[in-house]
């Protein structure tokens, strides 16, 4: 194609040729650049989800030279928000980048140079519910332009162009995400959020849904919504509904009760063929499912879905009856593999513990051998674990599978030491260990995928970031808690808030803060909030009544006894529901373990960088991912840290990937896994990297937002060469 044709091209059709799937091409400079502009118009770079660009400007040549170009201050510098943090990765669209705040702000910049075109505020007149935004999305019609992103329960629909909700959208440019879940029970007081964004398919918009994971947790709907007005168009129920198909592989009333299975962690689309792939999650309540004898469909699956129905094509499950909380983290990525010398069209889905499915697009049915073996089923009074379990023949396992004495760490004498106590008290035979009264040591949890994702590069060459954490989890009767609970606030506190925070409110010291001294830090009526509202990763709870959240705040300021016999009563009288139902084992212990230090408990590598071949199933390398720079000058060899946050590979011969909590952007040679260069970030860079091109230049951004134990921030920063 002549150049000045392609550049009118440009010109009338914007976006046209932004080049991000691996099937376009684009016109290069005598320096093998790409001219003209190229977007990161959806969340993953294009809608197959590869975290791919074709961009070549910056490359292994001169990737040493880059500098920042723009840093964008999301937040005003003398109003940081207290233990914020971004998962957020932009979108670029014909020059404009796209992103939220810690705050939930949305945000237009000019992506050459990071300058605020307008800004909208969900919460400018309203109790801010601040929760977790991992992205947004761009849908346009001729001059109609929309952004489409969720705050607290709320979708919002924004002019593009102005900053301005749509009107037309539901309610004045706003539909609530409960709608379409009470029609079993009574969801609208259950936690419901969109963390991750959606799809789109033509003009209908599909996206799944963040809920709680107990017994309170609402159904974890997968819904396609009409992109102009905002009417809901379909459902789909992963817990199925009477008549249809997977409805046996439950109890007979499941439905009723049982809540989750849903895709937190995003969705991909094939437009050609009409089809939406995701991932789903475990059913409630996490680590014990008596309620919900059987296999368990559609939980813990990949899912083909007809995008204009919402009807289901296929499906595929990679854990059976989970026990284990080990969700599909990120969304399938779709992708063009030769295999065995012919072309295939594949999804390729990486879960929690560290495993990788290659799967026919048309048919689900695996590309690499799967064995189904027997695993234990010694499961608590009312539990039927199911007695096989899959393990993918290759690609092997990307993360620690099974901890064994080998594995405790040796970090130092002293940490070794406290790591066998525990190691000899605890059972970790297993990775399919049913949760029991008995302590286990499990990986699978958090490790392996997150929700950052993977990116695949037109060599079919997968890149995977992960991590190795091992956790303990002993399960308690809800008779022993009882006994246990000194006070009414405190039973509660037991079951909505230790297995996070703890049963003695010290959380974790990294990601869950400890509430001992919470009084210090929030007063009564800021709690309570937060209680209501959530706060980032922290769910909200508005199925609990005003009187159970004043009274975990009393307990919580050790200020209970007062409202105990008040509260008790008034409880004693309500009617019980089967919804939110009450399990009849809790986790009383369900934490990540570390040493005495807080490093980890295993051995390193703590992080990982991989390149699988999908071709071949076979590893090209695997390197560590992040270091502890006070460990590394005592002469530990780098040990990889825990890591959030996805990467982006190009044409470049890079990856580039944040995510590691040594604070730092690197990017990697992606034929070797060499460090090629590598940046201090002003906070943790936990969220995925992108890259674009606006007027012959090409840009690397980052959020770097902090969190998870580390300190705040709230910047976008932009890489570029000189």
């Amino acid at each position: 194609m002549h150049k000045s044709y392609y550049t009118i091209l440009c010109a009338v059709l914007p976006g046209l040729f932004s080049c991000m799937l691996p099937s376009c091409e684009s016109p290069q400079g005598k320096d093998g650049s790409h001219l003209l502009s190229a977007d990161w118009p959806v969340y993953g770079g294009n809608k197959s989800g590869n975290r791919y660009s074709h961009l070549n400007q910056i490359n292994l040549n001169n990737v040493h030279r880059l500098q920042v170009a723009w840093i964008y201050e999301s937040e005003p510098k003398d109003k940081k928000p207290v233990h914020s943090e971004m998962e957020c990765q932009p979108i670029v669209v014909q020059g404009i980048l796209y992103a939220t705040s810690p705050q939930l702000k949305l945000f237009a910049l000019n992506a050459a140079d990071g300058k605020r075109i307008w800004e909208f505020d969900p919460f400018k007149n309203s109790e801010p519910k601040i929760t977790t935004s991992r992205g947004v999305v761009y849908w346009e019609d001729g001059e109609d332009k929309r952004i489409l992103f969720s705050a607290g329960s709320t979708l919002y629909a924004v002019n593009a162009i102005t900053g301005v909700p749509v009107k037309e959208f539901g309610e004045n440019g706003k539909i609530d995400l409960h709608e379409g879940l009470s029609d079993q029970f009574d969801a609208n007081k259950s936690y419901v959020a969109a963390t991750t964004p959606g799809t789109i398919y033509k003009n209908i918009l599909v996206t799944g849904s963040a809920v709680s994971e107990g017994g309170d947790a609402a159904p974890g709907y997968i819904r396609g919504y009409d992109i102009v007005s905002g009417k809901l168009k379909w459902v789909f129920h992963p817990v199925p509904q009477p008549g249809e198909s997977g409805y046996e592989t439950w109890p007979k009333d499941a439905y009723k009760k049982i809540g989750a299975a849903n895709n937190w962690s995003g969705l991909t689309i094939d437009d050609k063929r009409g089809t939406v792939y995701l991932g789903t999650g475990s059913p409630a309540a996490d680590f014990y499912g008596g309620a919900r004898t059987g296999m368990n469909l559609y939980s813990d699956c990949i899912l083909a879905l007809d995008a204009t129905t919402g009807k289901l094509k296929w499906y595929y499950q990679t854990i059976h009856h989970d026990l284990w909380d080990r969700d599909i983290p990120c969304p399938p990525n779709l992708a063009t593999i030769l295999f065995n010398g012919k072309k295939r069209d594949v999804v390729v889905a990486a879960t929690k513990d560290g495993l990788v499915y290659m799967l026919d697009r048309d048919s689900g049915l695996s590309l690499f051998p799967v064995e189904e073996k027997k695993v234990p089923t010694d499961g608590l009074p009312g539990e039927y674990p199911w007695p096989t379990q899959k393990f993918p023949v290759k690609p092997l396992p990307f993360s620690n599978q099974v901890f064994r004495e080998d594995d405790i760490t040796h970090i130092s004498p002293a940490s070794h030491a406290y790591v066998k106590k525990i190691f000899d008290s605890t059972v970790h035979s297993d990775k399919f260990l049913p949760p029991g009264e008995k302590a286990a040591l499990l990986y699978g949890y958090s490790g392996g995928a997150e929700w950052g994702g993977n990116a695949i590069d037109s060599d079919g060459i997968l890149y995977q970031n992960a991590n190795n954490a091992i956790w303990r989890v002993q399960m308690e009767s809800r008779r022993m808690q009882e006994l246990r609970f000194s006070s009414y606030g405190q039973g509660l506190y037991s079951v909505q808030c230790a297995a996070c925070h703890r049963p003695d409110k010290k959380g974790n010291g990294v990601e869950i803060p400890g509430l001992l001294q919470i009084g210090s830090r929030l007063g009564e009526t800021e709690i309570n909030q937060v209680i209501q509202n959530g706060r980032r990763r922290m769910p909200a709870f508005p199925q609990l009544t005003p009187g159970e959240r004043k009274a975990i705040v009393q307990y919580l300021l050790n200020d209970h006894n007062a409202l105990n016999s008040k509260i008790e009563k008034s409880r004693s009288t309500q009617k019980k529901a089967e919804f939110p139902y009450q399990p009849a084992y809790h986790a009383k212990i369900w934490e990540k373990l570390k040493d005495p230090d807080g490093y980890p408990a295993n051995n390193p590598p703590w992080g990982t960088l991989s390149a699988i071949d999908l071709k071949t199933g076979d590893y090209r390398w695997q390197v560590p991912l992040g270091e502890y720079p006070e460990l590394t000058k005592k002469g530990t060899p780098v040990t990889g840290t825990e890591n959030y946050g996805g990467p982006v590979v190009t044409d470049g011969g890079l990856l580039f990937i944040a995510a590691t909590r040594d604070e730092k952007i690197r990017a990697f040679d992606k034929i070797t896994g060499k460090i090629v260069w590598e940046f201090p970030l002003p906070a943790a860079g936990f969220a995925s990297t992108i890259t674009y091109m606006v007027n012959g230049k090409q840009y690397v951004v980052v959020a770097a937002g902090g969190g998870r134990g580390l300190k705040s921030g709230n910047s976008y920063i932009a890489f570029a060469l000189p």
